[in-house]
């Protein structure tokens, strides 16, 4: 058997992970945007690849097939990827025999019609049909072009070990669910990855394992909407009432798994992304709270403060539904730190519905923030059947407004931690010195401090003495 290792190499001064398996002599590059799940897929992709001959690479120029993850839930992602394949193209021009293939979203969106506008692409390949690579890239060596973006009802590439080219090797992503139901008029999602369906247990706490066994510190359980995780069998959830009797009654909810995750692996960090407010439930945060290796972060995307704009957006949770839940996460844990992700200018979206969003804003007062205006997605329900009439000045002041409140709100929540002593965990050198170090707290906050004799992947007990917005300073003790 050939023996396989993961090594170091720089790029702009950044330490980034790289696969070499023995005996391979083919060198793949690929880029991921968009969500971690783009992410996590590209350790997917490379792992079915490494056993067609490639080992990845950080020098395009190098590359024999250079690959990129894309991502379609806004107009700048796709138009990102379009300027990155005139870059490829450029090399293609020196190297012709490379070859060059988009994945992902934005692949499942334009189909057949990425080929006829980038003439550049080689092949395309929708989220859920990577097993299908060996087969396309022989299309291609024969000179044709591929198309494969069937939707699966059944992927969940349970069997298949990332390679971790995207990790720290302190952290790693570990999808639990692909898919989502949950058919937001805005959201691409639902078109470009299908329905959802979770993923055996077993083979997730197997993959935790695995990891455990490398020595990493922190794993952050994935899917597009994890409080939805549900596995009974095998299956889509919406099929979930037809089942056996045995097998709902045997089932796994979110805050099950969480539990086993928590229990089994207790000097591991856990986190989870993405929540969706509708579905989260008590069980899942009195989980948190019983255990200390789970993370006490939560990402909630609420999209809107204006329960007249979450009705237009399909948003299955009223304004007050989401600050009750608020209020009882903040009863049962405390020290949670909260972020969202925030859209303006969505079809219709008045002053005063602005005016909502920023009251919620005061209400909450998020510890982080992913803002951005509304930009139709073709396809979804808002663009056939909602006008996008919010100007774009009107959207970018509106967005100037939200960033700035959200940053005086990151001030305040990091200044609350002016005096105390937080467990950090190390993940690297902090980008703007070398004699510091940068890790994050179970809150998911940023710290920095001096170096002394430890290293990556430590856990250290960090003394804060000051903060930015963005990031807490402090002192080893």
């Amino acid at each position: 058997m050939s023996s396989e290792k993961i090594i170091e190499e720089k790029k702009q001064g950044q330490a980034l992970l790289t696969q070499q398996k023995e005996g391979n002599t083919k060198k793949l590059y690929i880029e991921s945007y968009g969500c971690q799940m783009n992410l996590n897929d590209s350790e997917i992709v490379a792992s079915i690849l490494s056993e067609q001959g490639y080992n990845t690479t950080h020098l395009l120029e190098e590359a024999d097939l250079v690959l990129v993850n894309t991502c379609s839930i806004r107009e700048k992602a796709e138009q990102t990827v379009r300027k990155r394949l005139e870059k490829y193209n450029a090399i293609k021009k020196i190297n012709p025999t490379m070859k060059v293939g988009v994945l992902g979203c934005m692949a499942e969106r334009l189909k057949e019609k990425f080929l006829e506008e980038e003439k550049i692409v080689d092949l395309v390949v929708g989220p859920d049909a990577y097993r299908d690579l060996p087969n396309l890239l022989k299309e291609v060596s024969e000179g044709r072009d591929a198309v494969n973006v069937i939707l699966s009802k059944e992927e969940t590439y349970a069997d298949v070990s990332p390679v971790r080219l995207n990790s720290n090797g302190v952290s790693a992503f570990v999808s639990i669910t692909r898919g989502c139901d949950n058919m937001c008029t805005f959201c691409v999602v639902p078109f470009t990855r299908g329905r959802e369906r979770s993923r055996d247990p077993k083979s997730i706490l197997e993959e935790i394992k695995e990891l455990y066994t490398k020595n990493y510190k922190e794993i952050t359980l994935l899917g597009q909407n994890v409080d939805s995780y549900l596995w009974y069998g095998g299956g889509l959830k919406k099929d979930f009432k037809k089942a056996s009797e045995i097998a709902q009654t045997t089932a796994v909810d979110f805050a099950q798994l969480l539990n086993m995750v928590a229990i089994s692996f207790p000097k591991m960090r856990i986190r989870f992304s993405t929540s969706n407010p509708q579905d989260m439930n008590l069980n899942v945060i009195h989980t948190m709270a019983k255990h200390k290796n789970i993370c006490k972060y939560i990402h909630l995307p609420v999209q809107s403060g204006s329960t007249s704009v979450l009705k237009r957006m399909n948003r299955q949770h009223t304004r007050e539904e989401y600050m009750e839940l608020i209020d009882n996460i903040r009863k049962i844990i405390p020290e949670c730190a909260l972020s969202q992700d925030l859209m303006t200018g969505f079809c219709g979206e008045t002053n005063e519905e602005h005016q909502e969003t920023l009251s919620l804003m005061e209400y909450v007062k998020y510890d982080f923030g992913f803002m951005f205006a509304y930009s139709e997605r073709p396809g979804t329900p808002a663009a056939k059947k909602m006008e996008d009439n919010v100007p774009l000045s009107t959207k970018k002041k509106r967005l100037a407004e939200i960033i700035l409140l959200q940053q005086q709100h990151s001030l305040y929540r990091l200044k609350k931690f002016i005096g105390k002593t937080v467990e950090i965990l190390i993940e690297g050198t902090s980008k703007k010195s070398d004699n510091h170090w940068k890790g994050r707290n179970s809150q998911n906050a940023v710290a920095v401090f001096p170096k002394g004799n430890e290293k990556i992947g430590d856990f250290v007990n960090v003394y804060i003495e000051d903060c930015t917005s963005a990031t807490l300073i402090g002192k080893r003790i």
